[in-house]
């Protein structure tokens, strides 16, 4: 064989080494008694996922097609997320650069099909430190918060050791600072380059330290995405409707509300805005699952869908 024969060869050879893999990743999130879900799949921690292919007609097409193969549930509601290219991130083979493109989609539990192959978790599983409902999570306080000042102090540079203390402070609402529950991900990502998480190779001690439940690959991180996503349009766009029953009390949307941000909601700001922005109507009937006096079911008025799509919808979280 001649030189330039094999230089050709080679060269072919690392342009094939260095091609790119497009995985498509689906975070497909219900809320099950005030409970809000991620749909897993097999026996692992796992969002459905699966490589994008030729035959695939669009990139959304190929995310409906894995998801429904994976799930047996069609997906209705879906955006796209982020797509994430890092070299030094988890899922990342050697010679290739793995491409992960992202969607988040809503639904609600009971429109999934039954399936031994997938499962729903509650995100808190996985994120323990992001539920504020019943106040601070003991976990954020008495394992988290020692550790990553530890970690802040550990820095060589004084400059990075106050750099490091007040990225923590902000992201945790530490130091007299108020939680913010749309940085999810700048949460896990702090976690992540402290070493305190499984995925970023901290072992059992970091298990202990940060809890919460690995996933496969970077779907941790995938997921930290949609629920800052979310929680951030739930705010200014009436998406909340995606995951509620055609009809349902006003105490059941603010439930859906509270668990989707992990905070609670003042109860009068909260009924009088939606009465306000006139989201709901009534549909004349009343539901006897409240345990008390019957309350009066409302649904969602998809007139509102166009108007709140320029002029945004505001649901309000409770501010300590």
């Amino acid at each position: 064989m001649d030189p330039q024969t094999r230089r050709t060869k080679k060269g072919k050879a690392a342009v094939k080494a260095d091609e790119a893999k497009v995985d498509l990743t689906a975070v497909v999130v219900a809320v099950n008694d005030s409970e809000p879900c991620v749909l897993t799949v097999g026996h692992a921690d796992t969002l459905p996922s699966g490589p994008f292919a030729l035959e695939h007609r669009s990139l959304q097409s190929g995310l409906r097609g894995w998801v429904e193969q994976q799930t047996g549930h069609a997906l209705g509601y879906i955006e796209q997320l982020y797509t994430f290219a890092d070299r030094d991130r988890i899922g990342t083979e050697r010679h290739q650069r793995v491409i992960s493109i992202s969607y988040l989609a809503l639904t609600r539990k009971e429109q999934a099909t039954n399936s031994a192959a997938c499962g729903w978790q509650s995100w808190y599983e996985y994120f323990p430190w992001e539920d504020h409902r019943f106040g601070t999570p003991p976990v954020l306080l008495d394992r988290l918060r020692p550790r990553l000042i530890e970690w802040a102090g550990g820095a060589s540079e004084p400059t990075t050791q106050r750099e490091r203390r007040q990225r923590a402070a902000i992201a945790f609402g530490f130091d007299d600072r108020h939680w913010n529950e749309e940085l999810t991900l700048q949460r896990y990502e702090l976690l992540y380059e402290a070493a305190l998480i499984e995925e970023a190779g901290g072992g059992r001690d970091a298990i202990a330290a940060a809890a919460g439940k690995p996933m496969v690959a970077d779907h941790r991180r995938i997921l930290a995405t949609g629920i800052a996503r979310l929680r951030s349009k739930i705010k200014y766009r009436p998406v909340v409707f995606e995951l509620m029953r055609p009809s349902f009390t006003l105490l059941q949307l603010q439930r859906t509300v509270e668990a989707l941000a992990g905070r609670l909601i003042n109860k009068p700001n909260f009924r009088r805005l939606v009465e306000q922005q006139e989201l709901v109507e009534e549909t004349g009937e009343t539901s006897l699952d409240t345990g008390g006096r019957p309350a009066k079911l409302y649904r969602f008025r998809h007139a509102v869908l166009d108007d709140r799509a320029i002029a945004g919808t505001k649901l309000p979280l409770a501010r300590a």
